[in-house]
């Protein structure tokens, strides 16, 4: 048997990933990110772009989460 983690056990040591390596970075945002970002850019007071990527709308929704306080929680 090898050493290494259990995936089901430790489910978060591989959960982030650049969005610049994502395989389908450059397709159309998701429906979900969308509808996320359109609430966090009325909130935040700023224009929501319906025309990101996968990966452009994942980076702006951390960027929009840190200027709301939204999805502040710590990770240990």
């Amino acid at each position: 048997m090898t050493d290494h983690a259990n995936p089901k056990t430790e489910p978060f040591s591989n959960a982030e990933k650049d969005p610049a390596d994502w395989t389908t970075g450059d397709q159309p945002m998701t429906g979900a990110q969308a509808s996320y970002l359109k609430t966090l850019s009325e909130e935040a007071g700023e224009d929501f772009d319906a025309n990101l990527t996968k990966a452009e709308a994942s980076r702006r929704i951390d960027a929009l989460q840190a200027k709301t306080g939204r999805g502040a929680e710590k990770r240990v």
